[in-house]
């Protein structure tokens, strides 16, 4: 694999890694700005709105223009909007360098999808998106924790300053290993934009993308709200939050590989086993939150069962939209991240309530409830093709190239 490969994953890293922070800053950063957590949660919600209103936009804008140009120009703005928010002390600034983030991270990975293919030759496509993806998983393992603990020491500016810092040699890698040109007339990148929008209007895939944004406003729910549960209710030191935190992120690792084994031809299973055991885990994860080992437990089986599902969800995302080849992964992107900025916002409401800082927990379990509930009368559409979904999509992908080719 060429070095600026790893140096694009570098990039994605540190973007998942400011996707995911703010759970383990959010004390901080409201102490510092002198807003409660509850509206410092809003940080986590501008991010997710972002990226799911630029994933189709900047998907849409650079479909045509992928290169050092496009990558270089996302890369900066992020860095800049990083810098920007490590210096300012108004939260609505702040709100605003979390959107001009997110366009820029939802725009860097539609060309980065896209470049990463093009720098190795055609038998090692598969593995050249795995190097890139991987920097998000990594990203929650070890950049999260990594920032909750640069926070505690230094503070939370030193933690944005840390992700403005790790895309410049993810800069030079862009400079000087990615061509500039722009995608070839007839390949994917050239199919009518029409025809990709077209299929927004299927209720197959809108009922899925539904059922994934649902899941996932759980998984954020509790995740951005997760320091005060493990320093409050869980009684625990604030060095905890990273422990609990690698928890998750763990956790997280072990779902999506379940989910990269089972959701192409197994979905049904993953939903059906794993539903019910997400649904039951949010509110055992309230009522044993006074028990640190049990808390810590279920943080990572919570981690596990909400990435197992969220991921299954999103594959059939990907298949349903399997005539959108370029913009197939923006739909899914933003069914993640529409969940991720509804989760937090219902969240923060409960934090004033009698429920307290275990709001959000109580919370995520009803968000799941009614996943299943909506998914329960219509899980022949989830299961449909169960075995021969993935064959399904590989024809209508090569019958698609082909007719670009004929073009």
């Amino acid at each position: 694999m060429p070095l600026s490969l790893y140096l694009l994953a570098l990039a994605v890293f540190a973007m998942g890694t400011s996707e995911f922070m703010l759970a383990g800053l959010l004390p901080d950063i409201a102490a510092d700005l002198g807003v409660t957590v509850g509206a410092a949660g809003a940080l986590t919600s501008a991010f997710a709105i972002g990226m799911a209103a630029g994933a189709p936009l900047m998907a849409a804008l650079a479909r045509n223009r992928p290169g050092r140009a496009s990558l270089l120009g996302f890369l900066l703005l992020f860095a800049a909007a990083h810098a920007v928010g490590a210096l300012t002390t108004s939260l609505p600034v702040l709100l605003t360098t979390r959107v001009l983030a997110a366009l820029a991270n939802a725009g860097f990975l539609a060309v980065a999808l896209t470049t990463a293919a093009a720098l190795v030759p055609t038998g090692r496509k598969g593995r050249a998106l795995a190097v890139l993806l991987s920097g998000t998983t990594v990203a929650t393992i070890a950049g999260v924790p990594g920032g909750s603990v640069l926070g505690a020491l230094h503070g939370w500016r030193a933690t944005f300053w840390a992700v403005a810092a790790l895309c410049l040699p993810a800069a030079i890698g862009i400079l000087t290993g990615v061509p500039g040109r722009r995608a070839k007339p007839g390949t994917a990148a050239a199919s009518p934009l029409r025809a990709e929008l077209v299929l927004l209007a299927r209720p197959r895939l809108l009922l899925v993308m539904l059922l994934g944004a649902l899941v996932n406003a759980a998984t954020f729910a509790s995740f951005t709200f997760l320091a005060p549960v493990v320093t409050g209710a869980g009684g625990l030191d604030e060095w905890w939050i990273s422990v609990a935190l690698v928890l998750f992120g763990a956790g997280s690792f072990a779902g999506v590989t379940i989910a990269g084994r089972l959701s192409d031809r197994r979905p049904g299973l993953v939903l059906a086993a794993g539903g019910p055991l997400l649904l039951a885990g949010w509110p055992a994860m309230a009522l044993l939150a006074g028990e640190p080992v049990a808390l810590l437990v279920l943080v990572f089986v919570q981690g596990t069962l909400s990435f197992a599902l969220g991921g299954t969800l999103i594959t059939r995302v990907l298949y349903e939209a399997a005539g959108a080849p370029t913009m197939a992964g923006s739909y899914s992107i933003a069914a993640l991240n529409t969940g991720a900025a509804a989760g937090p916002l219902i969240a923060a409401a409960t934090l004033g309530t009698g429920a307290g800082e275990l709001g959000p927990l109580w919370t995520s379990g009803l968000l799941v409830a009614v996943a299943l509930l909506l998914a329960l009368p219509f899980r022949h559409v989830i299961t449909a093709g169960e075995r021969g979904t993935a064959m399904t999509f590989l024809r209508r992908r090569s019958r698609y190239r082909q007719h670009s080719g004929s073009t």
